[in-house]
């Protein structure tokens, strides 16, 4: 008999010990998954952050050449009539060139999503799944 009664705790005991290695196993599959969602969405930070870069570099390029242009354009303005042509139409095309990529750089601006926002909406869910219920 004292033997009957020594099973059913030692299969209580392993049981326990079984249940708090699940529970650590899920809880580290769950860290797993959320540091791979916040890789994730930092690499996608970072292509974001390098696609700005590419276009406001592309914005400043097409300012700065734009302005040399129409500087030159009205030094030759006392010039010959077709020099003017020659020369404003490539200066407002290089502005039109620059004020449509500064227009991408502020619409990628204000479109950004929040940083991190899918990794903080999913451990709200975690923890809203993990609380005392009431």
């Amino acid at each position: 008999m004292a033997a009957e009664h020594q099973d059913p705790g030692t299969r209580s005991h392993g049981g326990l010990f079984d249940s708090v290695k699940s529970l650590v196993c899920t809880l580290i599959a769950i860290a797993h998954t959320r540091m791979e969602l916040l890789s994730t969405e930092l690499e996608e930070e970072r292509m974001h952050l390098y696609s700005m870069l590419v276009w406001a570099v592309v914005a400043l390029f097409f300012a700065g050449f734009g302005i040399v242009l129409a500087t030159l354009f009205v030094v030759l303005v006392l010039w010959d009539t077709h020099r003017l042509v020659a020369l404003g139409i490539p200066a407002v095309l290089f502005l039109l060139g620059a004020a449509l990529a500064w227009r991408v750089v502020l619409g990628k601006v204000k479109a950004k999503p929040r940083l991190l926002a899918a990794s903080m909406a999913e451990l709200s869910k975690d923890r809203e799944h993990l609380a005392p219920r009431t």
